[in-house]
Parts: structure tokens; C-alpha cells; sequence
């Protein structure tokens, strides 16, 4: 286990790597120069030549990207274009907004995706299977940013339930600790803020949580019916235990690998495909901060944030592989 963990983790070297040299091509492919964006269309000829002289842009490509990888190699993710403060101390307030907002939504997806799965194995063939299904196919099929709207107008305009956009209260914001305000507000005691934390939560996780749900629910459903069918829950079925303990103790556990894989995967997809929710929400993740950066053209944070969303990607991939061997015994890695 631990040989492979190690072979595991080395593996990113060469994978991020190859990851850097593609993006560090692509966003250079964008059209648009980086200092006529930030100085504005009415900016001189030398303003902009002093500009590009300053961020290093008239470099040589195999320059710009060395300066870049060696920045990497000692920590430095570099300063953004835009704002000139270094990436690494900007970057953590988006990161954690959008940690927040997919764990919230992840949790809720597996809940109610791996219950209505189970329920619908269960009961197969019946008005709950046939409608959690149909359900299931309509959740894959809406589109996330006419959800989101159709949220705000019906819990925010129409019933005034909810708020539509932002993490916290304007008039009382969140004392910051680790940016993450669900724990930043229990740190400092504000229960009435953690609940308010709580409801700007509710719209935007819901409407992110929506694909993933539906799709561990249908992967939920069809694992749960091969298993049900072995001899060995025939057997315990036969021997009159309770169907519960049947469903829940024993072919969850066997069925659950094929859960377990699709439910990394779409973690990994909500830190970056979190962009339109939050564009919708008003939600200040790192997705609406490369976005932005796109618009800016500024190379260095768009790097760092692709960077960072790779990174914990193939990390959450590598714990998957791990939980293996903690659910299925039989799974040995040598």
C-alpha cells in the first residue's frame, strides 16, 4: 500500500508537468493582448510597449515558461497581471469558497443519490423506481444555469425564502479565520451567522448538486441490482433476515466500488465546472476567478488556478483508490 501510494504520488511529477506545458500553450492561443486589456482600448502605443516590457510578455515563449516552472519549483505561483499581488495569497479566498460550495453540494448529491438508488433497486419495478429514474434523467438533463435561475426566481423573487446571491450577510459579514465561513462562524460562536451562512448555501449547492445526484443514483440503482441477485443475499434472504440489514449491510458494501469511483469523479468535476453556478450565484469560487482572469488575459492566475483544480483532481483520485482497499479486502495493491 505504502509503495504504491508513493509510485502514486511520484506519478504526478510527469502528469502536472505535461498538464503546465498544454495550458501554458492554450491560453497564449487566446486572442488579445494583455496589456491593452488592462490599460483599456485608448491606451498608447508606448504605454502598452512599457507594460508588456514590465510583465515579461515580449520574452521568448521557452523564457516566459521557464521563469514560470522554476516559480513553480520554489513555491511561487507568481503575481497576477491584473492586480500585481502575488497568486498565492489571492488565490485562497476563491479556492476555499468553491471547497465549500462542492462539499456541500457533494454531500447532499450522496445522500440523496446513493438513498434513492438503494430504494430504487429495492423496490425495483415500482412507482418509486419508475419515478426516481425519470427524475434521475431530468436532473442529468437540465441545463445548471437555467436551474439556477429558475431557483432564484421561485425561493428568492417569487417567495422571498432564500437569498440569490453571495456567501454571507453584507450588513454583517464573517469574521475571516480560514475563509471557509461555515467553520469561521462556529469559531467565533456566531451561530445566527452559520445559519445564515447556511441559506445562501441551500440554492447554489442544490442547483450544483443536481448532475452528480442523479448520476450516483442511477450508477446507485444498477450496482445495487447485480448484487441483490448474488446467491449470498438469496441466501440471507432465505434465512429471514430483515431486509434492511440485507440492503444496507451487505450488498451496499459489495456494490459500492462502482459508487465510490463515480462519486470521485464528479468531485474532481465540481471544483471546476462550479463556473456557471457560481456566475449565477454571485458565488466569488475559483471558477468565476479564472474566468475572470480569462477576460483579463492574465496568464499567471489562469496557470495556477488550472494548476490547482489538476492537482487536487488526481489527489481525489488517489484517495478513491485507496478507499478500495478499506471497503473490499479482496483489492490488494502491490
Amino acid at each position: 500500500m505504502l509503495t504504491y501510494t508513493i509510485r502514486r504520488l511520484l506519478m504526478l511529477i510527469p502528469v502536472l508537468f505535461g498538464m503546465t506545458i498544454v495550458v501554458f500553450f492554450i491560453i497564449r492561443a487566446i486572442p488579445g493582448d494583455p496589456a491593452q486589456v488592462i490599460l483599456g482600448q485608448q491606451a498608447t502605443k508606448e504605454a502598452m510597449a512599457q507594460l508588456t516590457e514590465k510583465l515579461g510578455l515580449n520574452d521568448p515563449w521557452y523564457v516566459q515558461f521557464f521563469h514560470y516552472v522554476k516559480g513553480l519549483l520554489s513555491g511561487d505561483l507568481g503575481e497576477s497581471l491584473r492586480s500585481s499581488a502575488p497568486i498565492k495569497d489571492e488565490i485562497w479566498p476563491y479556492l476555499a469558497a468553491t471547497l465549500e460550495l462542492s462539499l456541500v453540494a457533494m454531500l447532499i448529491a450522496i445522500f440523496i443519490g446513493v438513498n434513492a438508488g438503494i430504494i430504487s433497486a429495492w423496490f425495483q419495478n415500482s412507482w418509486f423506481d419508475y419515478t426516481a429514474m425519470i427524475l434521475a434523467l431530468i436532473g442529468i438533463s437540465i441545463p445548471v444555469f437555467w436551474l439556477g435561475l429558475m431557483e432564484q426566481w421561485a425561493f428568492s423573487l417569487e417567495l422571498g425564502w432564500l437569498p440569490s446571491t453571495g456567501r454571507e450577510n453584507v450588513r454583517d459579514p464573517v469574521e475571516v479565520v480560514t475563509n471557509l465561513y461555515l467553520i469561521d462562524t462556529l469559531i467565533a460562536g456566531r451561530f445566527d451567522q452559520f445559519g445564515e451562512v447556511i441559506r445562501h448555501l441551500i440554492l447554489p449547492s442544490l442547483a450544483l448538486a443536481t448532475i452528480p445526484m442523479a448520476i450516483i443514483a442511477r450508477i446507485t440503482r444498477s450496482s445495487m441490482l447485480e448484487v441483490m441477485r448474488s446467491d449470498y443475499i438469496r441466501t440471507a434472504r432465505a434465512k429471514g433476515m430483515r431486509m434492511f440489514f440485507v440492503v444496507y449491510k451487505h450488498s451496499l458494501k459489495n456494490a459500492v466500488i462502482p459508487v465510490l469511483t463515480v462519486i470521485g469523479l464528479q468531485v474532481g468535476l465540481l471544483l471546476g465546472g462550479a463556473i456557471l453556478t457560481e456566475t449565477i450565484f454571485g458565488w466569488p469560487g475559483i471558477g468565476r476567478y479564472i474566468y475572470e482572469a480569462i477576460g483579463f488575459r492574465d496568464y499567471p492566475v489562469i496557470q495556477s488556478g488550472i494548476l490547482i483544480i489538476a492537482t487536487i483532481f488526481i489527489l481525489i483520485n488517489l484517495v478513491v483508490d485507496l478507499l478500495y482497499v478499506a471497503i473490499d479486502p479482496r483489492i490488494k495493491y502491490n
